[in-house]
């Protein structure tokens, strides 16, 4: 609890910036669930507690601790590019990814930097590209924490739809022609993508369209160049083997991507260590700025990276983490094809740990719905998919979406709160006027609905 000024006290005068900022929804979802601890959230996008590290990074840190000289090198102040020997080991790490050497899409150990989670990479980036009325492009839904730190500078952001294939260049090249046609082309900096098992909907971006965005980007980069942000936090937390190559591997000198990962998501995010590779001349300017935030970021963390990156820890571990959030995924199909009503659609993801559920328009999913408020009183939490999707042309945000993750919820809880959230659909269902073909979704990101009647 704040103290209160004395009421002699003038105000504050905060900055335009600050002005701007918003609290994150999440943190209103985040502290129902710490306020009702019977709650089963599937909100919060945290990670599953019973798989995390401990005794992995337990040894670790006794090995690092045990050589004196290291222990006080990573108890030390280090660059702000980040440790030397981690970062080429994350140069072999991204190879291996892209089942090629690095050099064919042109990146060296010093074109990446280690960052404190990939949360600040995206932030610095935007800090040094944008200026209030600039335009980023995004997808539509999208990861609403970044386009929360979007609108806090000032940026215009245009989106372009989703669909299974993720987002739809199509539609991004025909908003970069209109842009063009009406002189605004100039301001457009970036295009946001969540490339693998995206939050919020779980889909992944076609081998077809990495390609092709890039293509789309270059030609439109004509007084400047445009970037793509590749954000691939759940790049390796796919549930098959193959994982397809970045937007990066596309760009060869390295010139018009940014690709940004992290060990949040597929190890531990208590570490909130991210790396990112980008062009070097924006490097240059992300370096001056991360250098006025921290120095750099935590050299004990990137120790405890290195070593589990070298001593197999880190590979072991996805394999348990992948397993543990396939059985998650399935719980959460079964307890859906099982629970809920029919003319309700949901996506399939084949990695992450997202579910997006689509429901006739009729059915208010919002946090001022009945549904949302219903939903709470059943004991049971999830995202409101409106959080998730910036206004279309005329202004409008679909109310009739919902995001469910199954990351820190048991296999227990996940059927009891699917089942939960399922009857509050049906009582809706029975009450709320539904008109004929009203069960086609709120974007061209269109689950098939189900068509089995609701008992």
């Amino acid at each position: 609890m704040f103290s209160k000024q004395p009421p002699s006290s003038p105000p504050l005068s905060f900055s335009a910036k600050a002005a701007r900022t918003e609290e994150s929804p999440i943190s209103s979802l985040m502290a129902m669930a710490l306020h009702n601890p019977n709650l089963i959230s599937f909100a919060a996008g945290l990670v599953d507690a019973p798989t995390l590290p401990v005794e992995q990074c337990a040894a670790i840190t006794r090995r690092i601790f045990a050589d004196r000289r290291r222990g006080q090198s990573a108890l030390q102040y280090g660059t702000t590019l980040g440790l030397k020997p981690l970062r080429e080991r994350l140069l072999s790490h991204l190879a291996s990814l892209e089942g090629r050497p690095a050099a064919a899409f042109g990146i060296t150990a010093d074109d990446i930097i280690v960052t404190t989670g990939s949360q600040q990479t995206l932030y610095l980036i935007a800090d040094v590209l944008v200026d209030p009325g600039d335009i980023v492009i995004a997808g539509n839904p999208s990861y609403f924490v970044f386009t929360g730190t979007l609108q806090s500078l000032g940026a215009t952001v245009h989106s372009v739809p989703m669909d299974e294939d993720g987002m739809d260049v199509d539609t991004l090249e025909r908003l970069l022609e209109r842009l063009d046609d009406a002189g605004q082309l100039g301001r457009v900096k970036f295009v946001y993508c969540v490339s693998y098992y995206d939050n919020p909907t779980g889909q992944t971006l076609s081998q077809e369209r990495r390609e092709r965005l890039v293509e789309v980007v270059k030609r439109f980069s004509r007084s400047h160049r445009i970037l793509i942000l590749e954000d691939a936090a759940y790049r390796e937390m796919g549930y098959d083997t193959w994982i397809l190559p970045s937007i990066k591997s596309f760009d060869p000198d390295n010139r018009y991507t940014i690709l940004t990962q992290t060990f949040s998501k597929p190890f531990a995010p208590g570490l909130k260590l991210g790396y990112t590779a980008m062009p070097c001349d924006l490097m240059h300017a992300v370096l001056r700025q991360k250098g006025s935030h921290d120095f750099g970021s935590s050299n004990l963390c990137q120790e405890i990276v290195l070593e589990a990156l070298r001593d197999g820890s880190y590979r072991t571990h996805l394999q348990v983490l992948r397993s543990q959030y396939r059985g998650k995924r399935d719980a959460v199909l079964s307890a859906l094809e099982a629970h809920m009503p029919g003319g309700v659609g949901w996506t399939t993801p084949k990695g992450g740990m997202y579910v997006w559920l689509t429901f006739p328009r009729a059915i208010d999913t919002s946090a001022r719905g009945a549904m949302f408020n219903r939903c709470i009183e059943r004991g049971v939490l999830y995202v409101p998919g409106d959080y998730c999707f910036h206004p279309d042309e005329s202004g409008q945000v679909p109310q009739n979406c919902l995001r469910l993750c199954f990351g820190q919820v048991s296999h227990d809880q996940i059927d009891t709160g699917i089942q939960h959230l399922g009857k509050v659909v049906g009582e809706l269902l029975k009450t709320t006027p539904i008109v004929l073909g009203d069960s086609l979704g709120c974007c061209s990101l269109n689950p098939e609905p189900r068509t089995r009647s609701h008992e």
